[in-house]
C-alpha cells in the first residue's frame, strides 16, 4: 500500500493548501520586511533569518487577494525551490496533513491551464478539501530572478 502523502496545511482566505513537508524548510511568525525598490507587486520585500537574507512573496496576492490585512496569525512558510530559500506569506499555517493516496483526485480540467498548472491535486481530509500545490511551478521564473536580484543586491549593501 502507498504512504500518505504528507503536507504542510496552509490557509489563504478560506481556502486550505498543502505542500509537500519535504519543500517546506520552516514556518515562522510574520518578522519585520525590508521593502525592495521595484519589485513586482507579490513581492513584500526581504527577511533576515538567522543571517540569511530570505526574499518574502506574498501568497495572498498570488491567489489573487486584493485586501490583505496583517494579523497575528499570519506566518510565512520558508520553501526550498531550486535550493534557494523562499519566504511565502499565508493567512495561517496549521498542521502536517497526513492524506491517504486514496483520497487524492487529479485536479481536473478546472485546474489545468496556464496560472493554475501548479495545482497537484485536490485532498479530501475529514470533510474538508486541501488543494495541492507544486511550489516549484508556483513561482514564475522571472518573479525568482527579481527575487534573487533584490536580495543578493540588499545583502551587498549591508
Amino acid at each position: 500500500m502507498e504512504k500518505e502523502l504528507q503536507v504542510v496545511g496552509f490557509r489563504i482566505g478560506n481556502e486550505t493548501y498543502g505542500v509537500r513537508i519535504s519543500a517546506v524548510r520552516e514556518i515562522v511568525r510574520v518578522p519585520e520586511i525590508t521593502a525592495v525598490p521595484s519589485a513586482p507587486d507579490i513581492i513584500e520585500g526581504v527577511i533576515n533569518l538567522r543571517g540569511k537574507i530570505i526574499p518574502v512573496m506574498d501568497l495572498r496576492k498570488r491567489f489573487g487577494q486584493v485586501y490583505t490585512v496583517a494579523d497575528k496569525k499570519n506566518r510565512i512558510l520558508v520553501v526550498e525551490i531550486d535550493n534557494k530559500l523562499v519566504g511565502l506569506i499565508v493567512n495561517a499555517a496549521s498542521e502536517v496533513l497526513k492524506i491517504p493516496p486514496a483520497d487524492i483526485e487529479p485536479p481536473g480540467s478546472v485546474f489545468a491551464d496556464g496560472e493554475s498548472g501548479y495545482v497537484t491535486g485536490v485532498g479530501k481530509l475529514k470533510g474538508r478539501l486541501i488543494i495541492l500545490l507544486d511550489i516549484t511551478k508556483l513561482m514564475y521564473k522571472r518573479d525568482l530572478r527579481s527575487l534573487e536580484a533584490a536580495a543578493e543586491s540588499l545583502a551587498l549593501s549591508k
